[in-house]
């Protein structure tokens, strides 16, 4: 069987034919589910050509939604209908109230995935007709899998990354400052710490432009940056909110999975991530949908670049930095891309207190050296890309504003704005109590810190659920260590915490090291 075969074998499993409908009275099952699933009795579905795995549609009144059915004999009786807590909370019924069920139609769409399955390109009528069937939940997760899938294989047109976008930017609510120039920034990931956006964000505001930054938590690193901002403010907003505050202060950071700004992206995302697919063209449909969903106008992307991180090569990085310009400017957009060294961590701290710890450091005029320079690098690109300065002296005028406090004093001001404490200093911040030290074996250079092993060994301290839980770094790629120097420090807020880490140490090579004899490197 080919793959396009098994697929739409797949899909015609999830998907009913026919449009029947007929009336059951609620039976609650006191579970919550996690998603739409109703129990039908076996053999009374059997009878209206409904099957185990189909989808369908739940009526009652002005209310509908798209359910997955389960059948049984034993829980269910004929002429009832069991609903989930999730069901009956979405729907506001009652047991013993009747509801109608409403076969569906085959969705248009499968056919659309099913020719891009086939190397065929999709016009932007048919990428918006699958995104819609999305966002409806008219599509199975195995349907919604081989869209994923076709584009991971197939790739996407420059035209349809640009529809996607759209259908993406238009499943949400929209952010309208009325105001010019906004301003975004964004990192594909993969660096540990290079919590640069906190320190981006009050600069760009205090130099006049707007920044309505929405961030994301972490999904595998030990911290993203609204988790590093919730040390210091709430970062859950609506729209309206977010909109007051920035129209206030110029600037905030708030979690992006408190708004509804292209949600659909967060359904793929979900289908993506078991299987780390990451298609080129979602990744972008993806990024700018969202910046678009703001109002940005002028966006900064960061390709980090480097062993461990998700480009390992200069040249692809140039590929893609290529590739998001290209889309920006059929958008509408004022991109630029800039390629850093994504090889070893940002900064010295690892995790959401530690990495805070960082970011007020900088901003009060010391900090790590590494994160201090590209915050300001990139603060300085997004100053001339907007207009705010000269090109050639953004790199100056940025770093003027943390020299001269103006960009402390705005940081505090959009906490202040955010529910946090405005007089918050770095030395007020204090990580998880327990703590462990690694030393250095012998005498030599640091040659590679690994990103992916120094967040998992945070995360197993507990980071980010414990925000003080994480890594600090003492010695960084490139510095001459000797016996017993100390390289890190873990932290947690538990003994047992601190112990799975020390454990899982064993196992593990965060940081290599090339050793000295003679004089002469090894």
């Amino acid at each position: 069987m080919t793959r396009n075969n098994f697929v739409e074998k797949e899909m015609k499993k999830v998907d009913v034919w026919k449009i029947k409908k007929y009336v059951c009275k609620v039976q609650p099952i006191d579970i919550f589910a996690g998603k739409n699933i109703i129990v039908l009795n076996e053999d009374e579905a059997k009878e209206h050509d409904i099957y185990s795995g189909y989808r369908t549609e739940v009526r009652i009144g002005n209310k509908s939604l798209i359910a997955i059915v389960d059948v049984s004999n034993e829980m269910i009786k004929a002429g009832h209908i069991g609903l989930y807590n999730d069901v009956m909370k979405e729907m506001k019924v009652k047991a013993g109230q009747k509801i109608e069920i409403v076969h569906m139609d085959r969705p248009k769409s499968l056919g659309y995935i099913k020719k891009k399955l086939d190397k065929e390109s999709l016009n932007e009528e048919e990428v918006r007709t699958i995104v819609d069937d999305i966002m409806d939940d008219r599509l199975g997760e195995v349907s919604a899998a081989a869209w994923v899938a076709a584009a991971y294989i197939n790739g996407f047109t420059d035209d349809e990354v640009v529809s996607l976008t759209m259908a993406t930017y238009d499943s949400g609510e929209h952010l309208d400052l009325g105001k010019k120039p906004v301003v975004d920034k964004h990192c594909i990931g993969g660096v540990a710490g290079n919590r640069t956006t906190m320190v981006i964000v009050p600069i760009i505001a205090a130099a006049g432009a707007y920044i309505p930054k929405t961030s994301s938590r972490s999904i595998t690193s030990a911290a993203g940056t609204a988790d590093t901002m919730e040390v210091l403010a709430d970062v859950i907003f609506d729209v309206d909110e977010v909109k007051k505050m920035v129209l206030k202060a110029k600037g905030a950071i708030v979690w992006g999975g408190g708004m509804e700004l292209a949600p659909v992206d967060d359904k793929l995302i979900k289908i993506r991530h078991p299987l780390s697919l990451d298609p080129e063209g979602m990744l972008l449909a993806s990024i700018l949908g969202k910046k678009k969903s703001v109002g940005a106008e002028h966006v900064l992307i960061d390709i980090p670049v480097g062993r461990g991180v998700k480009i390992p090569y200069v040249e692809r990085g140039n590929e893609l930095a290529r590739h998001f310009i290209r889309i920006g400017e059929k958008l509408g957009m004022n991109i630029e891309a800039l390629i850093t060294d994504g090889a070893e961590p940002i900064g010295n701290g690892i995790g959401p207190v530690l990495e805070c710890i960082d970011v007020l450091e900088v901003l009060e005029g010391r900090g790590p050296d590494d994160l201090r320079h590209k915050s300001i690098l990139m603060s300085g690109k997004l100053l001339e890309l907007c207009g705010k300065c000269p090109k050639g002296t953004g790199y100056k005028n940025a770093e003027k504003l943390i020299e001269n406090g103006k960009a402390l004093k705005k940081f505090r001001e959009i906490i202040e704005l955010q529910g946090g404490n405005p007089k918050i200093k770095a030395t007020d911040i204090q990580p998880g109590e327990y703590t462990y030290d690694v030393t250095s074996e012998l005498a030599g250079h640091i040659y590679h810190i690994d990103n992916k092993t120094m967040s998992k060994i945070a995360r197993i301290a507990g980071s980010p659920r414990d925000s003080g839980a994480g890594i600090y770094l003492h010695a960084l790629r490139g510095n001459r260590v000797k016996a017993g120097d100390k390289l890190f420090t873990i932290y947690a807020e538990s003994e047992a915490k601190l112990e799975f880490a020390i454990k899982a140490l064993k196992g593990l090579e965060p940081i290599e090291m090339r050793k000295i004899l003679l004089g002469s490197m090894q």
